[in-house]
């Protein structure tokens, strides 16, 4: 159970913040900055349940588990693995939920026509806003592979497979709560020429 009684600490008042390990990071550290964008993405889906919970109950409660996940994926992320044992079980993201959202993709996918072209951004408030939550989320991933490749750091297989994954659902929702696609907005490749 987390408590929060302080918001306040003043610990990160000379620029650096702690991790789950007790170890210090500046604020602009690439983990740091990787799970601060996971973050970012939770937040754009929460914005983007403002819109879902009224019109596909279904997307809605999906996105709930996610952003659950996205919290577990931050804490994995704020806990260095590391080849020493830690004196507690860090959270990580395990197989079971990149599965769980794989089978949660191809449920909604699975009411969709095939695509004929690439969708802009847009066509319903609830598709726009699943769409600005693919492109945070991606970042968010480009800054995960880019700290998996980082010499000296880790990121677990799983949570690398949940962050791929996740765009791609996001992706498959926006569809989906645009009429199962047919309110998708379509690319006209050189149509405004």
């Amino acid at each position: 159970m987390v408590v929060l009684n302080r918001i306040y600490t003043r610990t990160g008042d000379g620029g650096t913040t702690a991790l789950g390990t007790g170890e210090r990071r500046h604020k602009f550290d690439l983990r740091v900055t990787a799970y601060g964008t996971v973050d970012e993405t939770n937040a754009t889906i929460g914005l983007a349940r403002l819109h879902t919970a009224a019109v596909e109950p279904l997307v809605d409660a999906m996105l709930e588990r996610i952003q659950n996940d996205l919290f577990d994926l931050g804490a994995d992320l704020c806990t260095p693995e590391t080849d020493e044992k830690p004196p507690y079980e860090p959270l990580r993201i395990v197989e079971a939920q990149v599965t769980r959202i794989e089978r949660e993709i191809d449920t909604l996918n699975a009411e969709l026509n095939p695509l004929r072209s690439f969708v802009l951004p847009g066509g319903s408030p609830a598709a726009a806003a699943l769409h600005l939550s693919r492109t945070v989320s991606r970042r968010a991933e480009r800054l995960m592979v880019e700290l998996a490749a980082t010499p000296g750091e880790r990121v677990g297989e799983p949570a690398l497979k949940y962050i791929n994954r996740l765009s791609d659902f996001l992706f498959v929702a926006s569809r989906y709560v645009n009429a199962r696609g047919t309110k998708d907005v379509l690319w006209v490749p050189g149509g405004h020429r």
